[in-house]
């Protein structure tokens, strides 16, 4: 069996354990595109030491997230952990974590939403679990659940 390597990063942020298949939406919230010239390191699909299923890597290199960042972040992958590293060394690692409220985060899946409107209120969800995650928004009581990606502002 051939393992692949990524080379390590000498300063910047390392997100892990993020769930397979999401890396790509981590790329988005970033605001990483096809034309960036931040360098990224990207590994999809790996199994996880434990044995238990597979995971996503997302390396950026010369980059340290904005809490905002890591607050979306959490609504696609509650369980990843954010290590930031300098001089080839983690000097912080932490676990993203959901709010309890969550406000200007998501958008409401109901168009008749007042947050949906032209009217000035900020989007608010309450976390109602984090096992699935599941969030209630507090203007017209809809439920999310699932694959927030699709909700993320």
């Amino acid at each position: 069996m051939h393992e692949l390597k990524v080379r390590r990063i000498e300063s910047g942020t390392v997100i892990d354990h993020i769930p397979h298949g999401q890396a790509l939406n981590v790329l988005k919230i970033l605001g990483i595109r096809g034309g960036s010239d931040a360098p990224v390191s990207l590994v999809m699909n790996v199994v996880r030491r434990a044995g238990s299923g597979r995971k996503d890597i997302v390396k950026i290199e010369n980059r340290e997230l904005a809490p905002s960042e890591l607050q979306q972040i959490a609504f696609i992958a509650p369980d990843a952990t954010v290590n930031i590293v300098r001089d080839y060394n983690v000097v912080e690692k932490r676990k993203v974590g959901l709010p309890e409220i969550a406000r200007g985060v998501l958008r409401c899946a109901n168009p008749n939403c007042i947050s949906n409107t032209s009217e000035p209120i900020l989007s608010e969800f309450v976390v109602e679990s984090t096992r699935p995650v599941v969030v209630r928004c507090v203007n017209c009581e809809r439920r999310l659940s699932g694959d927030l990606a699709d909700h993320l502002l």
